[in-house]
């Protein structure tokens, strides 16, 4: 069983960052193999050049694939879950994660497939896919105000969508008042192995 977690968040200081080091201690204590892909640490290009909006735009399946989208496929090849981990910005995930989304899920891999002759190229189902972000406002604000919902909609209708055969999201809200619900977050992660053992068992 493979792991692959897209963490986008540019500070190791930083409470997201104390959750993906919990996650990571987790998964290790499940003995689940994982790997990272650190957005802001490899330095992910997020916008779209001209030539690869050739491509996408226009299904040019003759242009090229860039090696840093490539390699994100490949990773994603060898998962069997993707954990999504990243702020809540603005009532969505921070820019260098939706870059990538734009990138990666490229035509003729993620979508706009149908009349592709080579299968092979095409992504994968993905058993689970798990989102978790970190908010600095309580659930219940989100929920009352409906982002949490608009999040859900746009993560797990449109971006993981039909691509995962399981999703799910998590809020870990109320992080203005870190001390308040820290004990709470960690008892939802430390949970997080077993629950990624008993969904693709």
């Amino acid at each position: 069983m493979m792991v692959l977690i897209i963490y986008s968040h540019p500070s190791t200081n930083s409470y997201t960052n104390e959750i993906l080091r919990q996650v990571t201690s987790n998964l290790e204590k499940e003995e689940i193999d994982f790997e990272v892909s650190d957005l802001y640490a490899i330095d992910f290009k997020t916008d779209m050049s001209e030539e690869e909006y050739q491509r996408e735009g226009f299904a040019n399946f003759d242009l090229p694939i860039p090696d840093d989208v490539k390699n994100e496929h490949q990773k994603i090849a060898k998962a069997d879950c993707i954990i999504f981990l990243y702020p809540v910005w603005w009532s969505d995930c921070p820019a260098k994660l939706k870059g990538w989304f734009d990138r990666v899920y490229s035509v003729g891999y993620a979508y706009g497939n149908d009349t592709l002759e080579d299968k092979n190229q095409l992504m994968k189902t993905i058993p689970l896919g798990i989102v978790i972000c970190t908010a600095g406002h309580p659930n219940e604000f989100l929920d009352e105000i409906g982002i949490a919902k608009s999040m859900q909609n746009v993560m797990l209708d449109d971006r993981l969508g039909k691509r995962f055969s399981k999703k799910e999201m998590i809020i870990l809200g109320g992080t203005l008042n870190k001390d308040k619900v820290r004990t709470a977050h960690k008892e939802i992660i430390d949970s997080l192995g077993k629950t990624i053992k008993n969904s693709i068992s």
